[in-house]
């Protein structure tokens, strides 16, 4: 079974931080920038929630806030499920779909080590699909493509 140890062995090194006081248009800016659905909140090295599009869109626009008014700390996500090290990707997965929810804090101990998203698991399937699909159905797709039958 793959763990979250194993998403974290192949996943690159946080880089995507920001503190709690950043304006939120100044958070928008860097998710623009580095393209990615997500910043993590740090203070004195410490983790202290995410800031995501999701968290723009409920807790700035739909509350009427403005982005150059709002800090980072008044509108990010606190409240997210954590995973250990030893979880599998399958755990993580149901945690996500019973939370409702793109992402999971992974801690080693009490120490913060990292966010799991969505996309990590869809590579975990991916990168592991013979697991998950039916060998035959991918047989007869090959035999189909050897004779010319393609749909």
């Amino acid at each position: 079974m793959r763990t979250v140890k194993d998403i974290f062995d192949s996943k690159p090194k946080v880089y995507n931080t920001i503190s709690p006081d950043t304006l939120v248009i100044t958070a928008l800016e860097e998710l623009n920038t580095i393209n990615l659905s997500y910043l993590i909140v740090i203070e004195n090295d410490e983790y202290k929630g995410i800031f995501c599009e999701r968290d723009y869109s409920r807790n700035v626009i739909l509350k009427g806030r403005a982005s150059k008014d709002t800090k980072v700390k008044d509108v990010m996500s606190i409240d997210l499920p954590v995973v250990d090290m030893k979880d599998t990707v399958e755990n993580c997965m149901n945690l996500m779909n019973s939370h409702k929810t793109r992402y999971l804090l992974a801690f080693d101990d009490l120490r913060f080590v990292g966010v799991v998203t969505i996309h990590d698991l869809l590579r975990q399937v991916l990168a592991n699909k013979e697991l998950v699909f039916d060998n035959t159905i991918t047989q007869k797709l090959l035999d189909n493509e050897e004779s010319g039958r393609i749909y």
